[in-house]
């Protein structure tokens, strides 16, 4: 059975109104394996996603396209990942219905937490739910390929291993250690670009897949998993090259936080806790300092597409 069967998915809707919750991700784990011949590299990345989460309220018109109003008005555009997933449905099975898409952003843009990708894959499902779409699981992944490397884990979302360009999921069961309850992101107040940060890697960060096979095995036998065990191949050049995410990195951990790491390519990063009332605290320390601030869990695959 494909991991797209076991999706199940509800939603509110209201009159040709459909609202539709969708969740941002981190990397406990990211691997680089190598450079592929396409010019993307190979990954090997155990996700999760997390209880931050945007908005999306699809309303169909009688228009034959696709408008986004994004509360964040620099996304109001046709490159908008959103626009682009109903954009590719309506051309793979040849449908005029036109649709407006409403976002409410909370996930911060170009942060390493996969809001734009969670937004499409959201999309998609909205789509098959509510048009009853004839769009098998092969389907829905392909056409999540072809969005974004992040786009085929959101269909799922919980806890996943993503392997290749991050097309070939393989869910993990949840067993989250009690020092790894509580989560808290911070977001330094600069932009970064995936592309920027792939671009001047160098080979001798990579790690050829270790960390997320060591992680995996340790979820898969029920061992014991420290927030020290998380790995992401990016973070040193990323702290190298970029100082205000080194700087905010050094007011975390001054702050209370054990162990820091960043997700996906930045700028966010994350620490993990076993105590709210820690948690909280370092939480208003950064938040004092003027960072962004995010206290939130993870989530499993049944809540994450449980939308309300």
């Amino acid at each position: 059975m494909s991991h797209l069967q076991h999706a199940k998915q509800s939603a509110y809707a209201t009159g040709n109104s459909y609202f539709v919750q969708s969740y941002a991700k981190i990397n406990l784990t990211l691997d680089v394996v190598g450079r592929r011949s396409d010019g993307y590299h190979e990954l090997a990345t155990i996700m999760q996603t997390i209880d931050l989460y945007d908005t999306l309220c699809l309303r169909q018109t009688d228009e034959d396209q696709v408008h986004v109003v994004c509360s964040r008005s620099e996304l109001n555009s046709d490159d908008n990942l959103a626009v682009r997933a109903a954009q590719a449905v309506r051309l793979q099975l040849g449908i005029t219905q036109g649709v407006v898409i409403e976002l409410h952003k909370r996930i911060p843009v170009a942060a390493g937490l996969g809001g734009g990708s969670s937004n499409a894959a959201a999309v998609l499902l909205a789509l098959q739910e509510w048009w009853r779409l004839q769009l098998s699981p092969a389907d829905m992944l392909s056409i999540a390929a072809s969005l974004g490397s992040d786009v085929p884990f959101f269909l799922t979302g919980g806890l996943a291993l993503c392997e290749g360009r991050g097309e070939r999921i393989t869910p993990l069961a949840p067993h989250w250690p009690a020092s790894m309850r509580w989560l808290l992101l911070v977001k330094p107040s600069i932009g970064i670009s995936t592309a920027v940060v792939f671009r001047n890697l160098p080979a001798s960060d990579y790690s050829q897949g270790a960390w997320s096979r060591r992680i995996t095995h340790a979820l898969q036998t029920k061992s014991k998993l420290y927030p020290e065990d998380l790995r992401n191949d990016l973070e040193r050049g990323v702290l190298e090259r970029f100082p205000e995410v080194a700087h905010a990195r050094g007011d975390m951990l001054q702050a209370g936080a054990t162990h820091v790491q960043l997700s996906g390519s930045g700028p966010t990063l994350f620490a993990a806790f076993s105590d709210l009332g820690c948690a909280a605290l370092v939480q208003q320390r950064l938040h004092a300092q003027g960072y962004e601030v995010f206290l939130t869990r993870a989530m499993n695959n049944v809540e994450q597409i449980d939308f309300f």
